[in-house]
């Protein structure tokens, strides 16, 4: 690896995606990820990694007209008129299975599915009208988060092709335990994992996350079931590629909604 390909590798990132009225909401995540293209190089196209496609095999969006989801119910109208008219790009979605096949996996191109809000909802705010193309892969179902940091080290050539790999999910995400009207404040049991995640992710103890269930604080509290956190791993196996750890950075904090945690990474910046 040259220096000059050192200059133009892809950071990796993880963000949280909050409510699907993240767009509209007057939130301090909203605003950072308004800014989220600023803070980091601008790709020449997106691999994202959403809590809200699981499959069997590891499945990518192959259309290079993918549409915009709206897989939520019961929020306002205004909602469901947003669309995101990213391009797709087939030619990355068969790179993709490329690397996965190489790592062992059978993967599949989905050439009819089109971009959930854990994608296009956080995307709308940071590349709005880009233009850069966006493939979405799928977490896999029922599968652990040392799986998930397996599969994101195959992913890691496509930072030095220019692609951004961009985990969305949640980093405390138990919807029972919202307060819509923010009366209570941040849950001490919120904010206890919300410290633990952030503090292993700046030490890349690899370890420790990937045993989140047993070694953090409030596990099973902060996540009743584990899709919103599985796209972290891939970013961590993504961002470590063939080294055993990297440390990562927060790119911001906070909560909504009480104890919805918005905390977001990178590495690799």
């Amino acid at each position: 690896m040259t220096a000059a390909d050192n200059a133009t590798r892809m950071p990796v990132a993880f963000i949280s995606h909050g409510s699907p009225t993240l767009a509209f909401d007057n939130v301090p995540a909203r605003d950072f990820l308004v800014r989220l293209g600023s803070l980091l190089p601008r790709p020449k196209a997106i691999v994202c990694i959403s809590a809200h496609w699981e499959a069997a095999v590891p499945s990518v969006t192959g259309s290079d007209t993918p549409g915009t989801i709206h897989d939520f119910y019961g929020f306002p109208q205004v909602l469901y008129e947003l669309r995101y008219d990213a391009p797709g790009d087939p030619a990355l979605a068969a790179r993709i299975v490329g690397l996965l096949e190489a790592g062992g996996h059978a993967p599949a191109i989905d050439y009819d599915r089109g971009l959930d809000h854990g994608a296009w909802s956080p995307l709308l705010l940071a590349y709005p009208q880009s233009g850069i193309p966006v493939v979405q892969l799928s977490l896999l179902h029922r599968h652990s988060p040392a799986d998930h940091i397996a599969l994101g080290r195959l992913l890691a050539p496509l930072r030095d092709e220019g692609v951004l790999i961009l985990g969305s999910g949640g980093a405390v995400h138990n919807l029972r335990a919202l307060d819509w009207h923010n009366q209570s404040g941040i849950p001490e049991w919120a904010s206890a994992f919300d410290d633990w995640l952030t503090a292993n992710i700046v030490a890349g103890n690899f370890d420790a996350l990937s045993d989140y269930r047993v070694r953090a604080p409030n596990a099973s509290i902060a996540h009743p079931s584990e899709d919103h956190i599985l796209p972290l791993f891939v970013s961590l196996g993504a961002a470590a590629g063939n080294l055993a750890t990297i440390e990562g950075s927060q790119l911001h904090r906070g909560f909504t909604f009480g104890s919805l945690g918005m905390s977001s990474y990178a590495w690799g910046r």
